[in-house]
């Protein structure tokens, strides 16, 4: 018997492209930790193969015919609750299927590109083997936030929030924000996401809730009432004009793994605003924003860090826990409440 091996990730493909399919197996292949079990053209054919083969992870397309992806996962996640990869083309219904229960996404390639083809395949490795350690399973009970925090009963201009999320941070920012009132401090966000879905997100959450949504753009302000979003392969940083916050978009290289970064953000958080701040860390796999979030902490900011239990992925918070970062450590639906905590304390 030999010692030290690790058991291989099995993943079920879905997608109705025999083309895209074989491709798809081809790549995960390369991967010695991986191995795929099996392919299915539609969800009833998917659904034999899950219960035969008991995948640990499922790449699905969102875009089938007689069942398309997002109803798939509504019937599914019940009964065979598996994390789910979505592989699709650009489209707002990622948001649905995440919604529905997926954990992670991932844009379909131009498989005529090389170079496209070989990222494709390498994110898509690096995401699977991150869902796999996902806690699937959210579904059964959709988690309860107070409709609206109350109003901060004192003045919040010079208040910043900015949160930090990965995988299975969609929805828990989404969840946290939906609480937000028009007089809530400006708030920043970085999430680890492609570049065109960021915009996406953003708009989704705006027409959604009280708060002002948007993806940042070079040069915006930050006010009480409004939101934005690191635009994707953007790094983002909080800046000062005498009493005024503002936003700093850059292309620039990978730190702690991601652009953007949540560590970036986190730093500058801490550079300009200081006590004034308060920093939440979310969901997700790795240890980016563990070191922002520090650096927060030692300048006086008040800090929260998402519990393992209600996480999809506990790393990032775990990181930012275990070397003294987190302040409070709480379940995602005690978040809002923290925060008000936190603003009136």
């Amino acid at each position: 018997m030999k010692i030290g091996l690790r058991k291989k990730i099995k993943v079920l493909i879905v997608d109705d492209s025999l083309v895209f399919r074989e491709r798809l197996a081809r790549g995960l292949a390369q991967d010695s930790g991986i191995e795929v079990v099996g392919t299915a053209p539609n969800a009833y054919v998917a659904r034999d193969k899950i219960i035969k083969y008991r995948p640990d992870v499922m790449t699905l397309d969102v875009e089938m015919p007689k069942m398309n992806g997002i109803e798939f996962l509504k019937r599914l996640m019940p009964q065979y609750p598996i994390p789910v990869v979505v592989v699709s083309s650009v489209s707002e219904n990622v948001f649905d299927a995440l919604n529905a229960g997926a954990v992670d996404f991932i844009t379909k390639p131009d498989f005529r590109k090389q170079m496209s083809s070989d990222f494709f395949i390498n994110e898509l490795i690096v995401k699977i083997k991150s869902a796999s350690t996902a806690k699937v399973g959210h579904w059964k009970k959709d988690i309860l936030l107070d409709e609206v925090l109350r109003s901060p009963k004192e003045d919040i201009t010079n208040k910043i929030i900015a949160i930090g999320a990965s995988t299975g941070g969609t929805e828990a920012t989404a969840k946290i924000i939906s609480t937000f009132t028009k007089d809530m401090p400006g708030t920043v966000i970085v999430q680890h996401m492609p570049a065109v879905f960021t915009k996406m997100y953003a708009d989704r959450l705006n027409n959604s809730y009280l708060v002002d949504v948007k993806e940042a753009e070079n040069g915006d302000n930050l006010y009480p009432g409004r939101v934005l979003i690191a635009p994707g392969e953007h790094q983002m940083r909080l800046k000062k004009r005498g009493n005024t916050y503002y936003v700093e978009c850059f292309r620039g290289n990978k730190v702690s793994g991601h652009c953007p970064s949540v560590d970036v953000l986190f730093s500058s958080v801490a550079e300009v605003a200081a006590k004034n701040a308060i920093g939440i860390i979310l969901t997700g796999m790795g240890s980016d924003g563990s070191r922002g979030l520090l650096e927060m902490r030692q300048k006086g900011a008040r800090t929260i860090g998402q519990d393992e239990k209600s996480c999809v992925v506990y790393g990032m918070p775990k990181v930012a826990y275990e070397i003294g970062a987190v302040e409070k450590q709480v379940p995602l639906d005690k978040i809002p409440q923290t925060i008000q905590w936190m603003l009136e304390g």
